[in-house]
């Protein structure tokens, strides 16, 4: 999980999930329900990602 999925990819991340801001990679929690959802379909999206074969390195992006 990487906000600034560039330098992933430039240290050779081989799985990589975007994320949504520097200070808060996977949402403010002090902004309720609406980044608790995002946080968890992030976590979602992660776990998927780790039981995924890739054969290149890969930038997982939701679907939402």
């Amino acid at each position: 999980m990487a906000t600034i999925t560039t330098i992933s990819e430039a240290v050779g991340a081989n799985r990589i999930v975007p994320t949504v801001a520097i200070p808060y990679p996977v949402g403010n929690p002090d902004l309720g329900e609406r980044e608790e959802a995002i946080r968890e379909d992030l976590v979602k999206l992660a776990v998927d990602a780790l039981g995924t074969a890739i054969s290149k390195p890969t930038i997982f992006k939701s679907l939402k």
